[in-house]
């Protein structure tokens, strides 16, 4: 049978990576439209929503004081940027922020509160009645999204914020410019202490890892390049130390799946030490590992294993605006995988706020899961398995 006979027409790729792929020509990954293009264009993404943010009038929420609470509501990488929101807000936040996965809004909202809904195409079911839920309880809304969608005709209608975000790429490859809106939202709301500064460092960290990630630049010298092939064939673990750190251990989570199609356990130290810890002593972890021969071709070895990423945020020294990241942890698990022959790969946060701290651990990765996809052959721009999930769900209404 053949893969137009059983409904896998599309479907491309190679089980076994190949690291020429990520060496060669990749001019359709760099071209404008392309994954790499995309994620390469991350700082300037960053500086264009802030500037289109700033002229949205978002200075306005402010006249109502502040709120009881903040629900941003949206599915996928919408939904992270209340991730965001969270973790950058700190655990002195003033106000609960709640990240809203579903149509509708929880039944407390009222107007007493801030819903933001995010959706990239401006067309998500659960942005839309999120955003028409809020109108109608009289919530300030804010809604960000692609222009002339139906998200900004109902922001209008509702006489409601909208920022209009530009959609040049897929929303996966557009969290910043989905995000700080989202954050400059909260900064007028007096829920984020956001400078300028913050910004305009985050996005030179973003600039100055494209230019590491460069797809001319060697994997010897190019460190997306390097992680890309250490989790080739593996099961990625990916752990984040801290609460900053655990949303971008998620978020490369969520490329690993969406760009790469590997299976991938994501989250923060503080809750797998409460069980999937136990991973390392299983059957993919030093199960796996004790028995392999060291005479035997790598290509040949079947078993596959896990691979450790532990994403590291030790805090910053004098930062009062939240516990210190326990360290503890970070180094047990380091010491655990070490001792059990799982190989792990630590990727320090860089930088002098949690913004630009959680660009260098977002950056690198993002460009990891693009080169892996293309080591395997697969298109990171085309996801057959979503888009027929898509269509399902529309045929089903």
């Amino acid at each position: 049978m053949g893969l137009e006979d059983d409904g896998l027409a599309g479907i491309t790729g190679d089980r076994l990576p190949d690291e020429r792929r990520i060496e060669g020509d990749l001019s359709e990954s760099i071209r404008p439209g392309g994954a790499l293009w995309a994620l390469a264009s991350a700082g300037p993404q960053l500086r264009e929503s802030a500037a289109l943010a700033a002229d949205a009038g978002l200075t306005a929420l402010a006249e109502e004081g502040r709120p009881r609470a903040v629900v941003v509501a949206g599915v996928g990488t919408a939904a992270r940027t209340g991730d965001i929101l969270a973790t950058v807000a700190g655990p002195r936040c003033p106000v609960p922020i709640l990240g809203h996965r579903s149509a509708g809004v929880p039944g407390w909202v009222g107007a007493a509160d801030v819903v933001i809904a995010v959706s990239a195409s401006g067309r998500s079911p659960e942005a839309l009645a999120a955003a028409e839920a809020a109108a109608r309880r009289g919530a300030r809304l804010v809604a960000i999204g692609a222009p002339d969608s139906e998200l900004q005709a109902l922001a209008e209608r509702a006489r409601a914020s909208f920022v209009a975000v530009p959609r040049r790429a897929p929303a996966r490859l557009s969290l910043w410019a989905l995000t700080v809106p989202v954050l400059i939202a909260a900064r007028e709301l007096g829920l984020v202490n956001l400078v300028e500064a913050d910004i305009a460092e985050a996005a030179r960290r973003l600039d100055e890892d494209a230019e590491r990630c460069r797809p001319d630049a060697d994997a010897y010298v190019n460190p997306a390049k390097e992680l890309a092939m250490n989790l080739a064939g593996s099961i990625p673990v990916v752990w984040g130390s801290s609460p900053l750190a655990g949303v971008a251990a998620r978020r490369f989570g969520d490329m690993l799946a969406a760009n790469s199609r590997y299976p991938v356990v994501s989250g923060e130290l503080g809750e797998v030490g409460r069980g999937r810890v136990g991973l390392l002593d299983g059957v993919f972890g030093s199960l796996a590992e004790g028995q392999t021969d060291i005479f035997a071709d790598p290509v040949d070895d079947e078993l596959t294993r896990l691979r450790i990423v532990l994403m590291r945020d030790d805090g910053l020294d004098g930062d009062d605006t939240g516990p210190k990241p326990d360290v503890r942890r970070a180094d047990a698990v380091a010491d655990l995988a070490s001792r059990r022959g799982v190989r792990c790969d630590v990727l320090p946060a860089e930088g002098g706020c949690s913004l630009e701290r959680l660009a260098s651990l977002i950056a690198v990765p993002d460009f990891a899961s693009v080169y892996l996809a293309l080591a395997h052959g697969l298109d990171p721009m085309r996801v057959p398995a979503v888009s027929e999930m898509k269509d399902a769900m529309l045929g089903s209404e």
